[in-house]
């Protein structure tokens, strides 16, 4: 990932403003680390099948990383999670202010879409990932799952209803980038089975981020932890241990899957994956 990295650097909002943070602020969370899981996804399937153009993916692979990180600034909003810590450093609402935070998330989620529009790939490449990354990210995908969310705090959901809320919160974000990495390679037969194993992903980690928000302190996790109790979280419907059965059979039913897929993407998604799909557990 230093190739990203590097990019990122290089491709951050450079603002002509009179603005005393506003562009610091827009740096921080991109810089601040965090897991790069979804842009490495993405650049892993182009790795795969056409190594020439990672480079080049390094734009849809900064606007995936671009959305997401407007998704976590308006994730720990007072409104929403009212967190403090995320990716080891404050939350813009506490180093700022909250309009600061409103807007900077605002403007990465422009700016996702700005990225696209100058990857140098053909124009209908660059449709074809402007669509799945709205349609992912966007009403049909994490935003109606945040609505779901946050409107039913305090409101216990069914099993399958908390599915379908991660589904769109988290998991189609992930599949998504795995579906962009396979539209950038011409790889239109494999985008869907990426999709279905995306989602799959998705939700094993959503599931492993509810048990380590019950077994990590914040500093562990970088993040704000033990902030789920109104939640609906898989913690809280199905208990501790029930999670971990959880997590553990869609793990073994990813792992399964993965071996069917051709050589070149195995082994680029297998070493990707090794320090993820049993994160749940300490062990491992």
């Amino acid at each position: 990932m230093k190739s990203f990295e590097t990019f990122l650097e290089g491709h951050l909002p450079v603002l002509d403003t009179v603005h005393p943070h506003f562009e610091k602020a827009l740096a921080v969370m991109m810089q601040s680390g965090g897991k790069r899981f979804r842009p490495a996804l993405l650049l892993g399937v182009v790795e795969a099948f056409q190594p020439l153009l990672v480079k080049s993916a390094c734009h849809a692979a900064l606007a995936v990383e671009s959305l997401h990180t407007y998704s976590l600034i308006h994730d720990d909003l007072p409104a929403m999670d009212d967190a403090n810590l995320r990716r080891g450093v404050e939350t813009l609402h506490i180093t700022y202010d909250e309009v600061t935070a409103i807007l900077a998330g605002d403007a990465l989620n422009t700016y996702a879409f700005e990225l696209l529009s100058k990857a140098p790939f053909s124009a209908q490449t660059r449709i074809e990932l402007v669509r799945s990354l709205a349609t992912n990210g966007g009403v049909s995908g994490m935003i109606i799952g945040q609505a779901v969310d946050c409107h039913f705090e305090n409101t216990p959901l069914t099993l399958e209803e908390l599915k379908k809320l991660h589904i769109n919160k988290t998991a189609k974000l992930i599949a998504a980038s795995l579906e962009m990495g396979a539209i950038i390679c011409g790889e239109d037969a494999l985008a869907r089975d990426l999709y279905d194993f995306g989602i799959d992903l998705g939700l094993l980690f959503q599931i492993q981020d509810d048990i380590l928000d019950q077994t990590l302190s914040s500093d562990e996790a970088g993040k704000t932890t033990q902030n789920d109790d109104g939640k609906n979280s898989f913690v809280n419907l199905m208990g501790l241990s029930g999670s971990m059965q959880a997590a553990d059979e869609l793990a073994g039913r990813l792992h399964t899957k993965l071996k069917s897929f051709d050589e070149r993407l195995q082994r680029s998604l297998t070493t990707l994956l090794e320090n993820y799909l049993y994160r749940h557990k300490k062990d491992k």
